[in-house]
């Protein structure tokens, strides 16, 4: 079933970072250390956002990576489906020939109504949820997209 996996967690991570203050710039290396990633891992994810769309990015002092676009218009789908195969496998736990093949298994409603939930989550969760959040957090507690 499709939740999102470690890197759209880190993707969103990153971005929730950016979200928390959209008028700043943030460098990667400061978002990597806020959000606990590496900041190899961090460049890349800001790379890929940057080449979706979703962040823009400039070099020399005092630049650094901000939303592309307000963050109002930004869900977390938005950054999932540049990560993850959003399209999900059969989960019939009788096998690839069950569902869809006649009756469906007992459990196919529910997984069903699992996997739309979570994709009207995802479509209707925007970064505006992490606006005006500490971009950091408390010390001792571990960072959290």
């Amino acid at each position: 079933m499709f939740i999102y996996g470690k890197t759209s967690a880190n993707a969103i991570a990153v971005m929730s970072y950016l979200a928390a203050d959209p008028g700043r710039r943030a460098g990667s290396g400061e978002i990597a250390k806020a959000r606990g990633i590496s900041r190899a891992l961090t460049a890349k994810l800001l790379t890929q956002l940057a080449s979706a769309g979703l962040v823009t990015g400039q070099p020399g002092p005092g630049g650094g990576y901000t939303l592309a676009k307000p963050a109002n218009r930004i869900c977390l789908m938005d950054i999932a489906t540049l990560f993850e195969q959003t399209e999900p496998p059969s989960l019939c736990p009788f096998g690839h020939n069950w569902c869809g093949r006649g009756d469906p298994c007992p459990l196919h409603e529910t997984i069903t109504e699992m996997i739309d939930a979570n994709r009207r989550f995802m479509n209707s969760t925007r970064l505006t949820i992490f606006q005006n959040r500490d971009r950091k957090p408390a010390k001792g507690s571990k960072a959290r997209p």
